[in-house]
């Protein structure tokens, strides 16, 4: 995984150009997958919303353990930041986003009450890492093609005003803020999930990794799947296990593994295996 290189010349250009946008901004709405909380924040988003309003939006929800997304939600309860599980692709929870930005910025609401002012609108950033879904998610709230969308990290190049309803405005911003990798099993848990482009990776490194994790924390899913009785502790036992079960087989009966990988990390991310996921929050 020391490919993976994080540019910390990016990173302050991004930091700066983000930070200058949150100072027009009432709420900073922080996108994260919800399979990897952790692994899918960038180090330097406290230090950028600083003391602004924050609502962190769990994506991909319906792809994640529900149980360890509720774990997650308690977990940032108890830092005072307020959280909504979403999935943008069946449209889970979409409803509640707007109602989430306001329950956040109660004070404000009520600060403005009290002066008599009764402007209603919310202008709010809408911040994370690449391929995390940040443009579908505005085009679900927005309900028309309002951000360029993309199954490949990057595709945002510039920041935009997003009219969503009449009382909320979101500011797009390009997906940079790299996580930083010093981590190596932020960079394999971003491969898991499909956030890191596959030209960059070890294939098989990534594959071994994500069966190792299935074997010790949901055996049972991946039995089922592939129709094993029994799992090894070994990952590549089980990659040849699975290459029997699904005929990837070479002359002489060897197991395909370069068809196992791929075969196996593209069932893995379209959940084919079952929703799971790769971090719990440390309490």
């Amino acid at each position: 995984m020391g490919i993976i290189q994080w540019f910390p010349g990016h990173m302050a250009k991004a930091r700066r150009e983000i930070g200058e946008k949150v100072k027009m901004v009432d709420l900073i709405i922080e996108l994260k997958d919800a399979r990897i909380p952790y692994s899918s924040t960038n180090p330097m988003v406290d230090e950028i919303v600083g003391n602004k309003p924050r609502l962190i939006l769990l994506c991909k929800s319906s792809i994640a353990d529900p149980k360890v997304t509720k774990m997650w939600m308690d977990y940032y309860k108890s830092k005072g930041i307020l959280s909504l599980d979403i999935d943008s692709i069946t449209n889970y929870n979409i409803k509640n986003v707007y109602p989430y930005c306001r329950l956040a910025l109660k004070e404000l609401f009520d600060k403005r009450k009290e002066k008599g002012i009764k402007n209603q609108q919310i202008k709010a950033i809408i911040i994370g890492i690449p391929n995390v879904g940040k443009s579908t998610i505005i085009n679900t709230l927005a309900k028309r093609k309002a951000a360029t969308t993309g199954d490949k990290p990057g595709v945002t190049k510039s920041q935009t005003w997003i009219k969503v309803n009449n009382d909320l405005l979101l500011l797009d911003t390009p997906g940079i803020l790299w996580p930083k990798f010093e981590d190596q099993m932020v960079g394999l848990k971003l491969a898991m999930c499909g956030s890191i482009k596959d030209e960059i990776l070890d294939l098989e490194e990534v594959t071994a990794e994500a069966i190792k994790y299935l074997v010790e924390t949901y055996p049972e899913l991946l039995k089922k799947r592939y129709n094993l009785e029994e799992l090894s502790d070994d990952p590549y036992e089980v990659i040849d296990m699975i290459g029997r079960k699904r005929g990837c087989i070479l002359k002489g009966g060897v197991v395909d593994r370069e068809r196992v990988w791929k075969l196996f990390m593209n069932e893995l991310r379209t959940m084919k295996i079952g929703a799971m996921s790769y971090e719990k929050p440390e309490i």
